[in-house]
């Protein structure tokens, strides 16, 4: 298939990998990702809501509204492909998380089975609810978009919550210590 593509120079080279080509004229895809180097100009968004209203497939990669920087929070990609939604009518088809479909394909590519399996990240409306969803324990670090404060607001909860990434492998021993 062909595809408009908003994001990272990865996201382009994955698609192209999969036999994907770039179109910007015609596309059968317009594909909203994750990026930091590239900004979200009107001409690119104008040309997503025309690609959308001629029949091109609306998809991103994740819904995650925003995200921190060093800043403060930026919008992300969720933020934009709402902009697109709203101007044309049409709803997005999100292939990244929250989808329990990504966590196995994850799985099956890493080798690994469910029961040994983690998923780490700082937002509850999509990381932890991966895991969730897909029957990973999720481990939620708080060094992100997420705030103590926030997480009565959601039904499910992480399995672990933890400062920063890096407390993983001493939680890990703890927890394997209390096992034996």
């Amino acid at each position: 298939g062909s595809c408009y593509v908003v994001g990272e120079a990865g996201l382009t080279y994955a698609l192209y990998e999969h036999g994907f080509i770039m179109n910007e004229s015609d596309p059968e895809y317009v594909i909203i990702g994750e990026g930091t180097s590239h900004n979200f100009e009107k001409v690119t968004i104008t040309k997503a809501v025309n690609f959308v209203l001629n029949g091109a497939k609306l998809i991103g990669t994740n819904p995650d509204a925003n995200g921190p920087s060093e800043h403060g929070v930026l919008p992300a990609t969720g933020a934009f492909v709402a902009a697109i939604e709203v101007a044309t009518g049409k709803k997005a088809f999100y292939c990244g998380k929250p989808s329990a479909l990504m966590m196995r394909y994850a799985q099956e590519i890493l080798g690994t089975r469910r029961e040994n399996t983690c998923l780490i990240g700082d937002r509850m409306d999509t990381d932890i609810l991966a895991g969730t969803w897909a029957q990973i324990d999720p481990v939620l670090v708080m060094s992100g978009v997420t705030v103590a404060e926030n997480l009565s607001e959601h039904a499910y909860r992480p399995y672990i919550i933890l400062n920063v990434v890096g407390e993983i492998v001493k939680e890990y021993n703890e927890r394997t210590k209390e096992e034996e």
